[in-house]
C-alpha cells in the first residue's frame, strides 16, 4: 500500500532532483523509494545505481556546480560500449 509522505527539502534540490527523474523517464517518488529501499535492505542490488546527485540529498553534500554529468554520463557509455 503506498502511502503520501511529506518532505521539506531546499528548493534548489527539489528542482534539481525532478529534473533528474525527468531526465530517466522516472518519478521522483520513485527514485526517493528505491534510495529509501536501498537503505533498509541488507541486499545490495538494486533496480538502478543511485546517483551522486541523489546521495547528496540524503547527505546534504554539496555537488560541485562545474560537475557535467552528462559529459560524465555519456564518457561512462562510450567506455561500456566499446
Amino acid at each position: 500500500m503506498d502511502t503520501k509522505l511529506i518532505l521539506k527539502l531546499n528548493q534548489r534540490i527539489i528542482e534539481k532532483a525532478k529534473e533528474n527523474a525527468s531526465n530517466k523517464k522516472m518519478s521522483l517518488s520513485r527514485i526517493v523509494e528505491a534510495y529509501l529501499q536501498s537503505l533498509t535492505t541488507k541486499n545490495d542490488s538494486s533496480e538502478f545505481e543511485i546517483s551522486p546527485f541523489v546521495k547528496s540529498i540524503v547527505t546534504g553534500t554539496e555537488i560541485r556546480v562545474e560537475l557535467d554529468y552528462k559529459r560524465k554520463y555519456s564518457d561512462h557509455l562510450i567506455e561500456k560500449y566499446k
